[in-house]
């Protein structure tokens, strides 16, 4: 088609000298900027005729000698030029075509013409328009979808590569790689192994072009892959995600303890009743997480978040991983304790980690040395033990987790110390008594001044106070006698 094309071309302007007809391919995603290039070593000092067209479209862009311009009015989009040719090449004899926002339309056989007085340059260029779709638009997890790489016109001879986040893709089990006379489709049940960016490479004849897009899937967004691992201390709490796409609604949710049984088919059990919905969140309805406020060591396993997401049953399985820390006297040294840090799954911890953390008076917390080894042996006696003793273990891609123990004295240094402690607290006990009676006798004469100021407020009640006392002490006296 395309020698036939041009070889039309060439009996249109046969008479005219100087006639040349050359092909260009050029390869654009649609959505992207094109540029056809058309370019002369003509050496004439006059302005030129140039005449941009579409074969069986008409006129796409011309200019005159005298320097008026025109369009196509299917060039045009709600004003916008899509077409245009750069007036700051012309001086380099470059011609070539810029168009906007590609479409799928666009693709075909394009001339330019470049007419002086004595001599015509005609360029033929192929436009072909690359993209990447996905049947249907919207996906939802484990459905099955078809991914087009569809070229405009297309071209047998043309070789295509299918990337996925720029490595070359393979063909997995169950995944098919067609081509036929028009397009080039992957298709197969949607995975997370399949998510991505999706890039169709055309090459031909030395040139290629590409196109790419985004492959998303609406589903379970959180955790985005099944078995994803949990890490919790015993006594701490853990929330095990499982949150849907926001324009989701998904429907009886349910979550579930998978009990040991066989690999393909393990067992579903109830969660323990500590175990509550998270709080949702706004901006997430869809959050469908659980949570419990203290792990216990029998919490670990795999756990199952399913709904059901228009008629389709979607499922994460979650493995929650518990740690904590076995404490051991040696038999040899009474007074030392080895700890050990346990996990319930090791497979991914690389490494182990003790971090001995103390706080003082304030409330200021400073961190020791740190010690290597899943075991850690310290002395319960010496008082540079006292604190928490942090395990912090992790993977090659960094920190899991950490698990905390609490270092105390031993008995016997309890024991002086709470004997110390009651010495004391005699000796403030003793103290408080004495102080509370002399207060009482502080009351004592307090009160008797006040009721002598009362009564020396009256001179008569002073007076009659001395005569009766004076009485009383004479009759006192005249018994005596007697």
């Amino acid at each position: 088609m395309m020698l036939m094309e041009c070889f039309i071309l060439g009996m249109l302007t046969f008479l005219m000298t100087g006639v040349r007809c050359e092909v260009t391919e050029v390869f654009a995603e649609a959505g992207s900027q094109a540029v056809l290039p058309c370019k002369c070593t003509c050496t004439s000092s006059t302005e030129p005729a140039i005449v941009w067209s579409k074969v069986n479209k008409g006129t796409v862009w011309r200019k005159q000698k005298n320097g008026l311009q025109y369009r196509g009015s299917s060039w045009l989009e709600k004003g916008i030029k899509r077409v245009d040719c750069p007036h700051s090449q012309f001086e380099r004899r470059d011609y070539s075509l810029q168009i906007k926002n590609v479409r799928e339309d666009d693709g075909g056989l394009y001339s330019c013409s470049i007419e002086f007085e004595d001599q015509i340059v005609k360029n033929i260029v192929m436009l072909r328009v690359i993209t990447v779709s996905f049947s249907p638009p919207v996906l939802i997890s484990r459905s099955y979808v078809s991914i087009t790489c569809g070229v405009t016109p297309w071209l047998n001879e043309a070789s295509v590569q299918w990337m996925l986040n720029n490595s070359p893709f393979i063909p997995q089990t169950g995944i098919t790689l067609n081509r036929d006379t028009s397009k080039s489709v992957v298709s197969g049940k949607v995975t997370e192994g399949l998510t991505g960016n999706w890039t169709c490479v055309v090459s031909y004849k030395g040139k290629a072009g590409r196109a790419s897009a985004a492959l998303s899937v609406r589903g379970i967004i959180q955790p985005s892959n099944d078995n994803t691992k949990v890490y919790a201390a015993v006594g701490s709490a853990v929330t095990l995600p499982c949150v849907f796409s926001p324009d989701l609604d998904p429907s009886i949710p349910t979550w579930e303890k998978l009990q040991p049984g066989s690999l393909l088919k393990p067992v579903p059990g109830h969660l323990r009743p500590s175990f509550s919905p998270s709080k949702q969140s706004p901006k997430l309805p869809s959050d469908m997480s659980v949570s419990v406020k203290e792990v216990e060591f029998k919490d670990k396993g795999k756990y199952r978040c399913s709904a059901t997401v228009q008629g389709q049953k979607l499922t994460r399985d979650i493995q929650l991983v518990v740690a904590k820390i076995d404490s051991s006297v040696l038999s040899k040294k009474k007074d030392s304790v080895t700890l050990t840090c346990q996990l319930s799954d090791m497979s991914e911890v690389t490494d182990y980690e003790w971090v001995h953390v103390t706080y003082d008076i304030n409330g200021t917390q400073s961190v020791g040395s740190i010690q290597k080894g899943k075991t850690l042996s310290i002395s319960q006696v010496s008082e540079e033990n006292w604190g928490e003793w942090v395990c912090r273990f992790s993977s090659k891609d960094g920190i899991l987790g950490n698990v905390t123990y609490h270092a105390q004295l031993m008995s016997g240094l309890r024991g002086q110390k709470s004997s110390s402690f009651s010495q004391n607290t005699g000796a403030v006990v003793g103290l408080s008594l004495l102080l509370l009676v002399l207060l009482l006798i502080l009351a004592q004469m307090y009160k008797n001044h006040r009721r002598r100021r009362r009564i020396f407020q009256y001179p008569a009640l002073e007076t009659i106070v001395h005569t009766i006392s004076n009485e009383r002490e004479e009759r006192e006296r005249s018994r005596v006698k007697m």
